[in-house]
């Protein structure tokens, strides 16, 4: 990771550099003493991290001198997959091919259709029109990720003889799941893509912050009545989590 001294008075949120060809992000942080460069995988953006008082100007001559190393990480990060037709993208560990059906009659917005002969892959078939394809199969991955995530809490919850006030789901980076002390619990709905025992760990994580909210001994006790095979999950999450966020986004 590049790092560098920072002076100067200005300050900017984000940074243009076309030679790089990916968004940058400036980020002020009081007690950084100098510059620091990192790629975001999850992102597939470019951080910088300024003391406070680093001028927008040196921001941008400390990514141009470290153009090369940036470049580099960049294409160390897979490419992202949009949801387009003929896109390849995994359910509940199962990797899938989208089918765009365009308008037509159809029972639901979009159906599993399992893998025939040959080897193929099992299809998610999104009817509508084609410029709604897109958030439509969005829309219902959204669907999913939350009946599995609200099975599995309802289970968990029993488990441990609490109870969670709400479920919510969201497109974050940064975690996969949260629980407020308030009992509020939100997950990222990218989980409904990994394996059902990886959605089912982070749901009992979650969970179990309802009885401890920290990370000892006792919390992880309470994970385990809940979650048996909590280190493979754990372990799939460091190795292929970040892979998720490609899915679906923007080219």
């Amino acid at each position: 990771m590049p790092t560098g001294r920072g002076r100067g008075r200005s300050f900017k949120s984000d940074l243009e550099l076309e030679a790089l060809g990916a968004p940058i992000e400036v980020r002020r942080h009081p007690a950084a003493r100098r510059l620091t460069l990192r790629v975001s995988k999850t992102k597939r953006a470019v951080i910088v991290t300024v003391p406070a008082d680093c001028q927008m100007e040196e921001a941008g001559r400390f990514v141009k001198s470290n153009l090369d190393w940036v470049r580099d990480r960049l294409g160390r990060v897979p490419a992202p997959i949009p949801f387009t037709d003929g896109a390849r993208i995994p359910l509940r560990g199962r990797m899938h091919c989208v089918c765009f059906l365009g308008a037509r009659r159809a029972r639901q917005v979009v159906e599993v259709a399992e893998a025939g002969a040959g080897g193929a892959l099992p299809r998610l078939l999104v009817s509508g029109r084609l410029e709604h394809a897109s958030r439509r199969l969005r829309d219902w991955l959204y669907e999913q990720a939350r009946a599995d995530l609200e099975s599995c809490v309802g289970r968990h919850t029993g488990t441990l003889d609490v109870k969670a006030r709400s479920i919510s789901l969201r497109d974050q980076t940064s975690r996969w799941g949260s629980c407020t002390a308030g009992g509020f619990l939100s997950f990222s709905w990218r989980l409904i893509l990994a394996p059902a025992h990886v959605l089912d760990y982070v749901a009992a994580h979650e969970v179990a912050h309802l009885v401890e909210m920290n990370h000892g001994p006792r919390f992880w006790k309470q994970v385990a009545r809940c979650m048996p095979r909590l280190e493979e999950a754990k372990r799939w999450l460091r190795s292929h989590g970040a892979d998720l966020h490609r899915y679906g986004a923007a080219p």
